[in-house]
């Protein structure tokens, strides 16, 4: 009898036991069976599809460059004379920015208007003398015509000569004009390498550096990497604005001027750039740019809330509500301002959609009491 208790446990916890496994794939199969069921939603938003116009603006970083720069390099081998030019000096085309001096050019310049000089008088010569067996054959029988031939072949030759000793003089001449560096467009030195009296020249420790650097300030382009996806918003009136960090609070505008015309293939974005007037030289080559591109979609695309978006694990959805069911219609989403985005898809203008969707409304699932109010 003292084991009467004990036994009356034991039975008590295996009947407790067998009744929670039954009970419990019961429930769990009510449940299962549950969410299998279509979900009534009740008292939702919906709106009617119409097409409209999507504006909103697009901020990408853009550099400021120079419109134009070069590095100025001696041409000949030679020894700075004079510099006439420094960091921060603003100078005009065809201002003279440096002198430089070799006497072999001085020397081969004076030989050679010495050989031009004697090749004239040669050249003369012959001619004078075949100008004057031409007026004296004019005599039957004083010249033979093979001497008048001869006198004729020599001032050709001599004036042949005398080509080729200018030719060599224009030369000389013109590698002596190297001597002088000169700004070949106006703008502003912001480098200078040398020093009077330092060797330059095309070769040797002169030409590792240029003499300077030019760069026009007053006229700069921006240049930006637009993305293939918006590279369509832009053409050659497109009008955009930019800011930059030295002026935080202000808005400098600028045009596209060029469009490269072909996506880059590393960054699949298109080369945009655009001229910028710099007159009172505020902006610097170099700065880093913040441009924003209006994007304006054209008057064909359907606008939608933002809410009305459904982003699931499956894809993008807008929920249509015909019949009372609601039916799921993938979509692609494109540019999106303030709540309203663009949508692409398998839908069209009239089509009644949910406002605001969440996955509680899925696919064929049955939708009462739709309010139709406006996007």
């Amino acid at each position: 009898m003292k084991y009467l208790p004990n036994i009356t446990s034991a039975f008590l916890a295996v009947a407790m036991a067998m009744t929670f496994q039954h009970c419990g794939p019961s429930k769990a199969k009510e449940e299962e069976e549950a969410k299998k069921e279509p979900v009534e939603a009740t008292s939702l938003e919906g709106f009617v599809l119409k097409k409209g116009k999507l504006s909103s603006d697009l901020r990408i970083p853009g550099e400021l460059i120079a419109y134009q720069q070069v590095d100025l390099y001696a041409k000949v081998s030679s020894f700075v004379k004079k510099l006439y030019a420094d960091v921060g000096t603003e100078v005009k085309q065809g201002q003279l920015l440096a002198s430089m001096e070799a006497p072999e050019l001085s020397s081969q310049f004076a030989s050679s208007q010495s050989k031009l000089k004697s090749q004239e008088a040669i050249y003369l010569a012959s001619k004078a003398n075949y100008d004057r067996l031409l007026e004296t054959s004019k005599t039957p029988g004083t010249v033979s015509q093979n001497d008048l031939d001869l006198a004729l072949a020599k001032q050709n030759s001599d004036l042949a000569q005398l080509e080729a000793a200018r030719s060599a003089s224009r030369e000389v001449s013109d590698t002596r004009n190297y001597l002088e560096i000169r700004a070949p467009f106006s703008g502003i030195i912001t480098a200078r390498n040398v020093s009077t009296g330092a060797y330059v020249g095309p070769s040797g420790k002169g030409s590792e550096f240029p003499l300077f650097t030019l760069v026009e300030q007053r006229k700069l382009r921006l240049v930006v990497s637009v993305p293939e996806a918006y590279s369509s918003y832009l053409n050659n009136k497109s009008e955009v604005s930019f800011k930059v960090k030295s002026f935080p609070n202000e808005d400098f505008p600028a045009k596209v001027s060029r469009l490269s015309g072909a996506l880059d293939v590393r960054l699949r974005s298109q080369r945009v750039e655009m001229d910028v007037v710099n007159n009172d030289r505020r902006l610097l080559p170099g700065m880093i740019a913040e441009v924003s591109i209006p994007l304006t979609s054209g008057a064909n695309s359907f606008v939608v809330p933002k809410s009305a978006v459904l982003y699931s694990t499956q894809g993008t959805y807008l929920v249509k509500v015909a019949n009372h069911k609601a039916s799921w219609v993938p979509v692609k989403a494109g540019t999106s301002a303030a709540d309203k985005t663009e949508v692409f898809g398998d839908v069209k203008e009239g089509d009644v959609f949910v406002k605001t969707v969440t996955e509680e409304v899925r696919d064929n699932s049955e939708i009462k009491n739709l309010k139709t109010v406006e996007p």
